[in-house]
């Protein structure tokens, strides 16, 4: 994302808190963004799991 477009997005995210948000909050809320949009590199990327493959690595039921 480009600097200018990452300010932009910091100024919604922080439109969206409520008047009494904290520190913790704003923080909380730039982590959710960064995961999401890693999650949405590795995808796009092909670094993904199958749900099988993880059922299987932790031995869980299919």
């Amino acid at each position: 994302m480009e600097t200018q477009n990452i300010k932009e997005e910091a100024r919604r995210l922080i439109d969206k808190l409520s008047d009494n948000a904290t520190w913790d909050d704003l923080m909380y809320e730039i982590y959710v963004r960064q995961a999401v949009e890693a999650g949405l590199a590795d995808s796009e990327a092909g670094r993904v799991t199958s749900v099988e493959q993880v059922r299987q690595r932790f031995g869980l039921p299919e």
